[in-house]
């Protein structure tokens, strides 16, 4: 005859089972290791001191090429050198940067903005424990609730399986306790937070814009150190007292270079990364994963404890001795 601490036993295993299958629901065991190597990636770039230098250096950009407009541009064409036309055609990389110049410091400035506002965010995160662990945190807990809840049920069909149900109450609180311990509740909303202010970032067309747009840069910082100074030194009267900023983009470009391309480079290698992890359910949600089945089945279990071997009613047998 079933009784009613049977019914919940079955109850537990099946969310104990749940609880386990769940990773593989989500593709966690796939999803969450490349979630990983995006921390791992970003982790050197995505500090205060890193996102001030690449912020100067766009500072430093953005004072040569008004320097290019109001000194070099506005000395050769309003002196009556070369015309508009010809200072484009002949400076055509220079001029290039100049036209393209506002959508490139609009873009990077959103994404260096971005990156310094979500610095908190990505700490938060980054102390979560590793992500290729996280499959494993919904796994094993479900395999032992489940475990303890078959083994309670055998052991119910012949006496009160006390050791095994207080066991259960323990692992549903443990599981309830784990996002407490590992303070997810207000670490994963950060991360969620994060995820949802890159997306527009982290697209494969967005990042190869950014890589153009050191091309464009490149090209325009030889054909100014090599070429338009040269001509506005020789032609238009201007001296390099004249440039400092010009001057100073020229010296830094390796610098710059040379810091911005791995942090480039890593966005490129990790679009698919941010994807897989963007694929998986809300980080707000994560807390909850594992507190919503703890309840249950601690409380599940004081339930079992509490109804004992009581049978629920034959009522075809009560309407038979009746008559």
């Amino acid at each position: 005859m079933t009784t009613v601490r049977s019914r919940l036993l079955v109850v537990i295993l099946a969310i104990g089972l749940g609880l386990a299958a769940a990773p593989a629901a989500f593709q966690m065991f796939s999803r969450a290791p490349k979630g990983g190597d995006m921390i791992d990636e970003f982790r050197p770039y995505m500090t205060e001191d890193q996102v001030a230098l690449f912020q100067g250096y766009m500072a430093k950009i953005r004072a040569a090429d008004q320097e290019i407009h109001d000194v070099i541009e506005a000395g050769i064409v309003d002196g009556g050198v070369l015309d508009q036309a010809a200072y484009d055609a002949q400076f055509s990389l220079v001029s290039g940067f100049s036209d393209q110049w506002p959508a490139i410091d609009a873009d990077m400035t959103d994404l260096l903005d971005t990156m310094e506002t979500n610095i908190d965010n990505f700490e938060a995160v980054d102390a979560l424990p590793p992500f290729a662990l996280f499959p494993w945190f919904f796994v094993l807990p479900g395999l032992i609730i489940a475990g303890l809840a078959f083994a309670a049920y055998r052991v119910g069909r012949h006496r009160t399986p006390t050791r095994l149900l207080g066991a259960l109450a323990v692992m549903g609180v443990a599981v309830v306790l784990a996002p407490v311990f590992f303070q997810m509740f207000t670490r994963a909303p950060l991360g969620g937070d994060m995820i949802v202010d890159f997306e527009p970032m982290m697209e494969r067309e967005r990042v190869q814009g950014v890589q153009g747009y050191f091309i464009t840069m490149g090209g325009a910082e030889g054909q100014l150190r090599t070429a338009v100074v040269p001509f506005a030194e020789a032609e238009a009267g201007i001296t390099q007292a004249d440039l400092p900023a010009a001057a100073q983009f020229s010296e830094d470009w390796t610098a710059i270079v040379t810091d911005f391309a791995p942090m480039i480079s890593t966005m490129s290698d990790n679009v698919d990364n941010f994807e897989a992890v963007n694929a998986m359910p809300p980080f707000a949600l994560f807390p909850w994963f594992f507190v919503i089945p703890g309840v249950l089945v601690a409380g599940l279990a004081w339930w079992a404890r509490r109804a004992g071997e009581s049978p629920e009613p034959d009522l075809q047998g009560d309407t038979n001795a009746s008559v």
